[in-house]
């Protein structure tokens, strides 16, 4: 890395971090260029030099508040006896998560961001790669994949390996554990439904399982 690319990622790192700290003292709708720009001691013209819109702020703010749940994902999916476990238990820690933080989880996988998104994943980590400290080398990938479809694949296709489901029930599954996710998760970011994350969870999970079991080969 040369003297300006170091520089450069300096800068970022002062408008991501002084948009944490809005985040954190006011919450994250009331995130504007001019206050990210003051609170690190710049003018808008120099941010607007590193992020072309806020939503992009936004989202790279918004995976420092990702550390609790890529942490705990590894320790839930360790629990798993087999590849399909693991794969409910990764939906289980999933959704915990994101109901505790919607805006958040909004953020990050929801938001439009423009194209390629999922280098914009990638450059994050490479700037902060302390949290991916202790996350195992086969659980990264899927964590630096910002597309829903994508993350839930490499799971699912080591259970067809292992034989719990068919390789024509990949898809189904995928499509389907997602489109319960999005249901629940659209009504706690909207306020639409009055359930503690708690309870979202648990209702939301018995729908995957469900999903997940009846496409089993096998019950286990």
């Amino acid at each position: 890395m040369n003297k300006k690319e170091i520089q450069m990622g300096r800068m970022w790192k002062y408008f991501v971090e002084a948009t944490v700290e809005i985040i954190e003292e006011e919450g994250l709708d009331k995130i504007t260029i001019r206050k990210v720009a003051d609170k690190a001691g710049y003018n808008s013209a120099t941010l607007y030099n590193y992020f072309s819109e806020v939503s992009h702020l936004i989202f790279f703010a918004s995976m420092k508040f990702m550390k609790p749940y890529t942490d705990e994902v590894a320790v839930y999916m360790e629990r798993g006896k087999n590849s399909l476990e693991k794969y409910l238990l990764a939906w289980e820690c999933f959704c915990k998560h994101s109901f505790q933080s919607p805006q958040i989880f909004h953020a990050v996988f929801n938001s439009d961001l423009g194209e390629h998104p999922e280098q914009m994943l990638e450059h994050y980590y490479n700037l902060f790669p302390n949290d991916l400290i202790n996350i195992p080398e086969e659980l990264k990938s899927i964590l630096l994949e910002r597309n829903m479809s994508k993350r839930g694949r490499p799971v699912l296709e080591t259970a067809v390996k292992d034989g719990f489901i068919k390789e024509s029930n990949v898809d189904a599954i995928n499509e389907l554990t997602i489109l319960i996710w999005q249901g629940m998760f659209t009504n706690i970011l909207n306020n639409r439904k009055l359930y503690t994350p708690e309870e979202a969870t648990h209702i939301t999970m018995k729908y995957i399982k469900e999903v997940v079991l009846n496409e089993a080969v096998f019950q286990f």
